[in-house]
């Protein structure tokens, strides 16, 4: 992906804004749906208000959640959206005013940040370090409750449309109540649920918007990138546990996402997927808000070559799923993107030419504009592609079994990573899965 020296536009704009803050937020419980709102400045000269809108469902009794512990959890969810808003100019001060925060909790937002923020960076030729990235201030008079309600042994499942998650469902309906989560819903998401047999009022749906002063500001040559998505996943997947009296969030992110989109870095496409993150998260919930609700990924343990393979075998989903994110407005494979070659490559062991070619709508396999693609994936070029993509090492092993050599495939698929957050039970349904 093409960098661009942003380091002076960088400096200029931290010398003309001098403070971004988080003014307040708005919770509403109106006939049985949830609507949270943001309120958001940039130096009294821009305000932004994101909104997140949860309709209401069957599982959902907002009334019992206390109204303190009901603001903290969706002080939660602003305090992950404030980045995305704050990236435009990136100014030195931040200040929070619905809470006072410690030290600790500080300091882990100022990690997820700057984590976060590592392809943003890295993209734009920024160098700032992680303490001069930005002071977090907080001015509010009051700590944020802890949640105390009882949960019961029920999952949710977010869903993204591609063959992760449709992974996850596979493996755990039918073993214990489970409950798809859908962050603004599009054509695969639907799809995906659907054809695993969830009906209109069976499934959770999320509908976030972004403020257009934003996306304008965007238009006008303000700094923008990429920011961690599933952080702000994760805050909202703990607020709707609790809504759904859900104990269980299981996440679909691979061991895989833990590799560095460039090497030797701890730049990550893929930070906020990570088991980092995901080690830094539970954490901060079980000290801050709750230690019963338990946020993991059910994939955790496998590649995404293993993922690969339990996904061949979901036939019904091939023609709904979506890996794609030019295309995903459209409902559609791109074709000429990192996500469809990789996705395409690592099924190749496992399902026919034929199969993929209808999968795709071609063969992308015979596509020569694709090679400067191919060889950011197989590590030949310097950095791998910013996408949710797996390792150098799975691609490589795909084009040997390609080439008749299935040994490294065979060998990768044996593998089993104990580095992970399963509670016992999804631990053994997993291993159940892939017959360890």
């Amino acid at each position: 992906m093409k960098r661009t020296d942003n380091q002076h536009k960088f400096d200029a704009l931290r010398e003309e804004f001098s403070t971004f803050t988080f003014e307040r937020q708005t919770v509403k419980r109106e006939n049985g749906a949830l609507s949270l709102a943001f309120d958001f400045n940039l130096d009294d000269r821009y305000h932004f208000h994101p909104t997140l809108e949860i309709p209401a469902l069957y599982v959902f009794d907002w009334e019992r959640i206390p109204g303190e512990q009901l603001q903290a959890l969706a002080f939660q969810i602003g305090m992950t959206e404030l980045v995305s808003y704050w990236k435009i100019a990136c100014p030195k001060r931040v200040v929070v005013k619905p809470f006072s925060l410690t030290d600790s909790q500080k300091a882990f937002w100022k990690k997820l940040y700057y984590n976060g923020l590592g392809e943003f960076l890295y993209l734009n030729c920024i160098s700032v370090s992680e303490d001069d990235l930005m002071q977090i201030e907080s001015v509010g008079n009051q700590s944020f409750a802890k949640v105390d309600l009882p949960l019961e042994e029920r999952t949710l499942v977010p869903i993204g449309g591609g063959k992760d998650s449709v992974v996850t469902l596979e493996c755990l309906r039918g073993q214990m109540p489970v409950v798809p989560m859908i962050v603004n819903p599009r054509g695969a998401t639907l799809n995906c649920v659907k054809t695993a047999g969830y009906g209109g009022n069976d499934f959770i749906v999320i509908n976030r918007t972004l403020d257009p002063t934003m996306l304008k500001l965007n238009a006008e040559g303000y700094l923008n990138g990429h920011t961690p998505f599933s952080a702000l996943l994760a805050f909202i997947g703990v607020l709707v546990a609790f809504g759904s009296r859900s104990r269980y969030i299981a996440l679909s992110n691979e061991n895989s996402a833990n590799e560095s989109t460039v090497p030797g870095t701890n730049i990550n496409h893929q930070y906020s997927k990570s088991i980092e993150f995901e080690r830094d998260f539970r954490n901060y919930v079980a000290e801050n808000l709750n230690d019963k609700v338990q946020y993991f990924s059910f994939l955790r343990p496998l590649s995404e070559l293993q993922i690969a393979k339990l996904f061949a075998q979901c036939e019904a989903y091939h023609s709904v799923f979506r890996s794609c994110n030019v295309g995903s407005k459209t409902d559609s494979w791109c074709g000429h993107c990192p996500k469809c070659l990789f996705t395409w490559i690592i099924l190749s062991p496992f399902l026919s030419r034929e199969k993929l070619t209808a999968i795709f709508g071609k063969d992308l396999m015979a596509d020569d504009s694709l090679r400067p693609i191919y060889e950011e994936l197989n590590g030949t070029a310097e950095v791998k592609p910013f996408e949710c993509v797996g390792t150098v090492e799975e691609v490589r092993a795909c084009m040997e079994a390609a080439n008749g050599n299935r040994d490294k495939v065979n060998e990768i698929l044996n593998r089993f990573n104990n580095e992970h957050f399963l509670p016992e039970k999804f631990e053994q349904i997993l291993k159940s899965r892939l017959h360890v």
